[in-house]
C-alpha cells in the first residue's frame, strides 16, 4: 500500500519503494524546500502531474552518470569548438533561474502535457534562492537556446531537466556543467530515469543500493561556494 505523508512526518526509506510501478514510495501534500531537501538528501525525487498529490520516487536501478564517463560524440566536440572559436552562444550559472525552468517544461514532440507544473516551478525556485538548486543557461545574444537545472546538496549534483531550441544547445550546458562539477570534485550526476539520451551522453542504471550509500556521503560533504563558480564551454 502507498504511504500518505503528512507535513511533519518523514518519509519512509528508499528501500521500502515500490518494485511496481518501479520506485514510487509515498504521497503526499508537502512540496517545501525543507521536504524536498529531506527527500533528495535520501535518494527520493519528486515526479506527478497535474490533479495527483505529490508522488515520491526512487527507482532500482538509478540512472547516474558519473563525471568520468561522460562521452562527447564527434559532433558535439565540433559544437564545443565552434561556440568557443566564434562565440556566437554564451553560458551563465544561475542568471535566470526560473526561465529556464519554465523552458523545461514546455511541451515536447510526443508528449502530452508536462510534469513541471507551476507548483514544481515555485517550489524549486525557493531552493534556488536558498543556494540549492541550480541553472546552466546558453544563450544565443539575449535568448535562451538551452539549459538545464538541478539540485546540490555537498557535493552531490542532482539533474532534473533540460531544453534545447538549437541543435546541441542542452549538452553543451551539460558538457559545461561536468566539466565545472569536476573542478570541484563532484564525482556522479544523478539522472533518476533511464534513457536513450542519457545513455548515449555515458550515463548508466547501478542498483539503488549502491546509489544510496553514494548518496550518503557526498550530500554530507562541505558544498562549493556555487556564488563564486565561473562556468564555460569546455575545451575538446
Amino acid at each position: 500500500m502507498l504511504t500518505w505523508v503528512e507535513p511533519g512526518r518523514r518519509l519512509p526509506p528508499a528501500s521500502r519503494a515500490m518494485r511496481e510501478p518501479n520506485g514510487l514510495l509515498a504521497a503526499g501534500r508537502d512540496l517545501s524546500p525543507r521536504r524536498l531537501l529531506e527527500a533528495y538528501r535520501g535518494g527520493i525525487f519528486p515526479w506527478y502531474t497535474v490533479g495527483q498529490p505529490v508522488l515520491w520516487w526512487s527507482p532500482d536501478p538509478r540512472m547516474v552518470l558519473f563525471l568520468d564517463e561522460f562521452k562527447l560524440s564527434r559532433s558535439l566536440s565540433k559544437t564545443l569548438r565552434r561556440v568557443r572559436r566564434e562565440r556566437d552562444w554564451r553560458i551563465d550559472l544561475d542568471r535566470d533561474f526560473e526561465a529556464t525552468m519554465s523552458l523545461c517544461a514546455e511541451s515536447r514532440p510526443g508528449q502530452d502535457g508536462t510534469w513541471i507544473t507551476p507548483e514544481i516551478v515555485a517550489a524549486y525556485v525557493g531552493l534556488h534562492r536558498m543556494g540549492h538548486a541550480h541553472s546552466v543557461e546558453v544563450r544565443e545574444g539575449d535568448a535562451l537556446v538551452g539549459g538545464l537545472y538541478g539540485v546540490s546538496i555537498g557535493r552531490m549534483f542532482f539533474g532534473e531537466s533540460m531544453f534545447a531550441r538549437r541543435t546541441d544547445a542542452s549538452k553543451c550546458a551539460l558538457a559545461a556543467l561536468v566539466a565545472l562539477l569536476r573542478e570541484h570534485d563532484f564525482s556522479v550526476i544523478d539522472c533518476q530515469q533511464a534513457t536513450s539520451h542519457l545513455a548515449s551522453l555515458g550515463a548508466r542504471e547501478i542498483p539503488r543500493d549502491v546509489f544510496l550509500d553514494r548518496v550518503a556521503v557526498l550530500v554530507a560533504q562541505p558544498p562549493p561556494d556555487w556564488t563564486a563558480m565561473e562556468i564555460d564551454f569546455p575545451d575538446t
